[in-house]
Protein backbone atom coordinates (compact mmCIF):
# COMPACT_ATOMS: atom_id res chain seq x y z
CA UNK A 1 0.00 0.00 0.00
CA UNK A 2 1.51 3.38 -0.94
CA UNK A 3 0.22 6.83 -0.02
CA UNK A 4 1.49 10.08 -1.45
CA UNK A 5 0.22 13.54 -2.18
CA UNK A 6 1.59 16.48 -4.14
CA UNK A 7 4.16 17.61 -1.55
CA UNK A 8 3.51 14.95 1.08
CA UNK A 9 5.96 12.35 2.25
CA UNK A 10 5.41 9.04 0.51
CA UNK A 11 4.32 6.32 2.90
CA UNK A 12 4.55 2.62 2.10
CA UNK A 13 2.92 0.03 4.35
CA UNK A 14 3.46 -3.73 4.11
CA UNK A 15 1.13 -5.92 6.17
CA UNK A 16 1.84 -9.61 6.61
CA UNK A 17 1.08 -12.22 9.23
CA UNK A 18 4.65 -13.47 8.67
CA UNK A 19 6.10 -10.52 10.62
CA UNK A 20 6.85 -11.37 14.23
CA UNK A 21 7.04 -7.72 15.30
CA UNK A 22 6.28 -4.28 13.95
CA UNK A 23 9.15 -2.46 12.26
CA UNK A 24 9.13 1.04 10.81
CA UNK A 25 11.86 1.98 8.31
CA UNK A 26 12.26 5.64 7.42
CA UNK A 27 14.25 6.57 4.32
CA UNK A 28 15.02 10.27 4.04
CA UNK A 29 17.51 12.59 2.39
CA UNK A 30 17.80 14.66 5.60
CA UNK A 31 16.67 14.49 9.20
CA UNK A 32 14.01 17.18 9.60
CA UNK A 33 12.10 18.14 12.75
CA UNK A 34 9.04 16.44 11.25
CA UNK A 35 10.96 13.19 10.72
CA UNK A 36 12.32 13.41 14.29
CA UNK A 37 8.73 13.87 15.56
CA UNK A 38 7.64 10.81 13.58
CA UNK A 39 10.51 8.78 15.05
CA UNK A 40 9.62 9.86 18.60
CA UNK A 41 5.98 9.01 17.98
CA UNK A 42 6.78 5.57 16.57
CA UNK A 43 9.14 4.77 19.45
CA UNK A 44 6.45 5.53 22.00
CA UNK A 45 3.31 4.01 20.51
CA UNK A 46 4.20 0.50 21.61
CA UNK A 47 5.13 1.46 25.14
CA UNK A 48 2.47 1.22 27.81
CA UNK A 49 1.37 4.36 29.59
CA UNK A 50 -0.38 2.24 32.22
CA UNK A 51 -0.46 -1.41 33.25
CA UNK A 52 -3.70 -2.99 34.50
CA UNK A 53 -3.08 -5.51 37.28
CA UNK A 54 -5.30 -7.56 39.56
CA UNK A 55 -5.39 -8.31 43.27
CA UNK A 56 -8.26 -10.58 44.30
CA UNK A 57 -11.34 -9.12 42.58
CA UNK A 58 -9.94 -5.60 42.22
CA UNK A 59 -8.25 -4.17 39.14
CA UNK A 60 -5.61 -1.51 39.72
CA UNK A 61 -4.00 0.65 37.06
CA UNK A 62 -0.28 1.24 37.64
CA UNK A 63 2.09 3.68 36.01
CA UNK A 64 5.20 1.79 34.89
CA UNK A 65 7.36 3.92 37.22
CA UNK A 66 5.49 2.37 40.19
CA UNK A 67 6.69 -1.10 39.21
CA UNK A 68 9.83 -2.48 40.85
CA UNK A 69 9.85 -6.05 39.53
CA UNK A 70 7.84 -8.41 37.33
CA UNK A 71 8.38 -12.09 37.97
CA UNK A 72 7.07 -15.38 36.66
CA UNK A 73 6.29 -17.48 39.70
CA UNK A 74 4.46 -20.82 39.68
CA UNK A 75 3.24 -20.22 36.10
CA UNK A 76 1.73 -16.87 37.11
CA UNK A 77 3.07 -13.40 36.43
CA UNK A 78 3.47 -11.24 39.54
CA UNK A 79 3.95 -7.46 39.47
CA UNK A 80 5.65 -5.93 42.51
CA UNK A 81 5.40 -2.29 43.54
CA UNK A 82 6.94 -0.61 46.58
CA UNK A 83 4.90 -2.67 49.03
CA UNK A 84 2.26 -4.61 47.08
CA UNK A 85 2.07 -7.68 44.87
CA UNK A 86 -0.37 -8.03 41.96
CA UNK A 87 -1.26 -10.60 39.31
CA UNK A 88 -1.41 -9.86 35.60
CA UNK A 89 -2.82 -11.90 32.72
CA UNK A 90 0.01 -11.30 30.27
CA UNK A 91 3.10 -13.25 29.41
CA UNK A 92 6.47 -11.97 30.54
CA UNK A 93 7.69 -11.32 26.98
CA UNK A 94 4.54 -9.28 26.23
CA UNK A 95 5.21 -7.07 29.23
CA UNK A 96 8.88 -6.79 28.34
CA UNK A 97 7.95 -5.52 24.86
CA UNK A 98 5.43 -3.02 26.18
CA UNK A 99 7.61 -1.45 28.88
CA UNK A 100 10.01 1.44 28.35
CA UNK A 101 13.81 1.47 28.55
CA UNK A 102 13.80 1.65 32.36
CA UNK A 103 13.03 -2.08 32.44
CA UNK A 104 15.38 -4.95 31.69
CA UNK A 105 15.17 -8.71 31.92
CA UNK A 106 17.66 -10.18 34.39
CA UNK A 107 16.68 -13.84 34.03
CA UNK A 108 14.21 -16.08 32.21
CA UNK A 109 11.66 -15.31 34.90
CA UNK A 110 12.36 -11.71 35.99
CA UNK A 111 12.22 -8.14 34.69
CA UNK A 112 13.32 -5.23 36.89
CA UNK A 113 13.00 -1.47 36.81
CA UNK A 114 16.59 -0.18 36.78
CA UNK A 115 15.48 3.04 38.50
CA UNK A 116 14.47 0.99 41.55
CA UNK A 117 17.85 -0.74 42.08
CA UNK A 118 19.36 -0.29 45.54
CA UNK A 119 22.59 -2.23 44.94
CA UNK A 120 24.22 -5.00 42.91
CA UNK A 121 26.73 -7.52 44.29
CA UNK A 122 28.57 -10.63 43.07
CA UNK A 123 26.77 -13.92 43.61
CA UNK A 124 27.48 -17.61 43.00
CA UNK A 125 28.76 -19.15 39.76
CA UNK A 126 29.31 -15.95 37.80
CA UNK A 127 25.93 -14.43 38.55
CA UNK A 128 25.22 -11.08 40.14
CA UNK A 129 22.83 -10.40 42.98
CA UNK A 130 20.41 -7.46 42.75
CA UNK A 131 18.54 -5.74 45.59
CA UNK A 132 15.76 -3.27 44.90
CA UNK A 133 14.85 -0.25 47.03
CA UNK A 134 11.73 -2.01 48.33
CA UNK A 135 13.73 -4.98 49.66
CA UNK A 136 13.06 -7.41 46.80
CA UNK A 137 16.09 -9.45 45.78
CA UNK A 138 16.94 -11.70 42.83
CA UNK A 139 19.86 -13.00 40.81
CA UNK A 140 20.96 -11.69 37.43
CA UNK A 141 21.72 -14.81 35.43
CA UNK A 142 24.88 -15.10 33.33
CA UNK A 143 22.81 -15.13 30.12
CA UNK A 144 21.47 -11.64 30.85
CA UNK A 145 24.46 -10.15 32.68
CA UNK A 146 26.25 -8.58 29.68
CA UNK A 147 23.11 -6.76 28.48
CA UNK A 148 22.36 -5.68 32.05
CA UNK A 149 25.87 -4.28 32.54
CA UNK A 150 25.65 -2.39 29.23
CA UNK A 151 22.25 -0.97 30.18
CA UNK A 152 23.47 0.48 33.47
CA UNK A 153 26.89 1.52 32.17
CA UNK A 154 29.03 -1.11 33.95
CA UNK A 155 30.68 -2.51 30.83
Amino acid sequence: MTYDGDDAVKVEIKISKDYEEDLAIIKTSKLTPEIEDAIDYLKNITKSDVIAVRKNDHITVLNPDEIYMIKSKNKKIKVYTENKEYDINKRLYELENSLDDDFIRISKSTIVNIRKIDYIAPSLKGMMFIALKNGLKDNISRNYLREFKNKIGMS
